[in-house]
């Protein structure tokens, strides 16, 4: 049984129950398999050597999540090239693929974990109540250790971008 983090984080001021270990920086990341848009599996490895932002969220199709995952797009350009985005959510691959393509997004990877939760639990940013991804920012270095982890307390709430974005730089740059 997974651990359970009650009023972790809160939904528009209702606090909810994360699933699964709190991780720090410091940790290493945990290993995962989700959905690309594609219907094959993105795994860590697939970014073996880079620096990945990974971006926990609840949907694409929501407002805070769109605009998110859009503002990582643009910054995403200004990111030395051995840096990855990626933004995972329950959503089905197929909402990923029809979204990204409306939005113009293309610098962000989408996956999906809708194969059993297993990265939103090994995260520890499954919404026990909601059966969502919690908002949440994991910078993970080139050798898979965790550089900066942001569960975002009110979920309807932006992540900070610029913390999330100077840990990733200075991960490229070591």
């Amino acid at each position: 049984m997974a651990e359970e983090r009650s009023g972790a984080v809160t939904m528009r001021g209702n606090p909810m129950t994360l699933i699964g270990h709190e991780l720090r920086a410091g940790d290493k990341a945990p290993s995962f398999t989700l959905v690309g848009k594609d219907m094959k599996p993105i795994t860590l490895d697939n970014f073996k050597g880079k620096v990945k932002i990974i971006a926990s969220i609840p949907s694409l199709d929501t407002p805070v999540c769109d605009a998110e995952t859009r503002r990582f797009n643009e910054e995403a350009s200004k990111l030395p090239g051995d840096v990855q985005v990626l933004a995972v959510s329950m959503d089905l691959p197929f909402a990923a693929a029809r979204w990204c393509g409306a939005a113009g997004v293309d610098k962000v990877a989408t996956g999906s974990d809708y194969r059993g939760a297993k990265f939103g639990e090994s995260y520890g940013a499954l919404i026990k109540e909601l059966y969502l991804h919690a908002r949440a920012i994991f910078v993970v270095d080139k050798n898979d250790k965790l550089v900066h982890v942001e569960y975002v307390k009110e979920v309807a709430n932006q992540p900070n971008f610029e913390a999330a974005l100077e840990a990733a730089r200075k991960a490229a740059a070591a």
